[in-house]
């Protein structure tokens, strides 16, 4: 039994006295209405109404339960409202994530155009790298991300692909630190400072390629992340680190009176990134994150939609997508 219709019919009749009138407001016909009634009777075991030829009268007992009928046609009416309103990325919990390299000036455009679009939704936004965002993914604890390319993407959808170009960041006294864009095989004397390869093990591999490939074979691979952590060793341990220009330690930079960001010779090395959801789980809220996210890389960061100077290495399709 249709237990919420039955209890329209109940609370129409009740308050029209009439079955005609009542089933006009309903817009059914009356003998199914009669029928629903009586049903609702039979299931509830009393008496609604009583019924004449004249006139229809509810009884004690329709009159205790009305109140009641009312109650669950209201919070039945509240569900269904909030239901429209997720189901529509008006209201919920959406779980997303940044990689940690994402500047302070990205982070704060994405979520203040998110919160202004959707102010009923909570967005829970974490960092996580790449690798942990597909491990959520598979999980079905995030429900939406922001990737580093290439990775394996298989069961995803993606945003546009955008393209951050990566410099170096080194000592403002060192020699290479004159130059208005830098040779990667000028940086052989220093260590090079990197993500961990367990944060996106394909862009870690690729980097280190290119950087063979163009003649940078570093001595040793220092693994760090944080911004004072990078500048200590670039001041005290004769190394440089590679990272996009608008990532913290470049931004700073500027500012910062030792150290320096610079081009490489040639934009050998790009990072490639994109907004990724569940293929199938997309909502309002994913689809307005990704826009968010897409939108202030793009006007708060060097990012480009096209094409890196250099072909990209092909990668088998079975492993990785891009």
């Amino acid at each position: 039994m249709d237990l919420i219709r039955h209890l329209e019919c109940f609370a129409a009749v009740a308050e029209e006295s009439h079955f005609g009138r009542a089933a006009e407001r309903l817009g059914m016909a009356q003998p199914p209405l009669s029928q629903r009634v009586q049903r609702l009777e039979r299931e509830l075991g009393v008496r609604l109404f009583e019924r004449t030829s004249r006139q229809v009268t509810i009884t004690k007992a329709g009159t205790l339960l009305l109140a009641e009928a009312r109650e669950l046609l209201a919070r039945s009416e509240a569900l269904m409202a909030t239901a429209r309103r997720i189901r529509d990325g008006e209201s919920g919990l959406l779980r997303a994530a940044l990689p940690p390299d994402i500047a302070g000036e990205t982070v704060t455009a994405i979520l203040a155009e998110f919160q202004e679009r959707h102010p009923g939704v909570e967005l829970e936004l974490g960092e996580l790298t790449t690798s942990q965002q597909l491990a959520q993914f598979a999980s079905h604890d995030l429900d939406a991300g922001l990737l580093h390319h290439p990775c394996d993407v298989s069961g995803l959808e993606l945003g546009p692909v955008l393209r951050r170009e990566v410099g170096v960041l080194l000592a403002r006294d060192a020699p290479e630190a004159a130059l208005d864009t830098v040779p990667l095989a000028a940086l052989t004397p220093y260590d090079l400072i990197l993500f961990h390869r367990a944060a996106a093990p394909a862009l870690h591999d690729d980097v280190l390629t290119t950087c063979a490939r163009d003649g940078y074979t570093p001595a040793a691979v220092r693994h760090g992340q944080g911004a004072s952590f990078i500048r200590g060793l670039i001041l005290s341990a004769n190394a440089v680190a590679l990272s996009p220009r608008d990532a913290h330690p470049e931004h700073t930079a500027d500012r910062d009176p030792d150290l320096v960001w610079r081009p490489l010779t040639g934009a050998p090395l790009s990072w490639r990134l994109s907004a990724a959801w569940p293929r199938g789980r997309s909502d309002t809220a994913v689809r307005a994150f990704a826009e968010a996210a897409t939108r202030a890389l793009r006007e708060t960061s060097d990012v480009s939609s096209e094409p890196p100077p250099h072909p990209l290495r092909l990668r088998p399709a079975s492993e990785y997508w891009l």
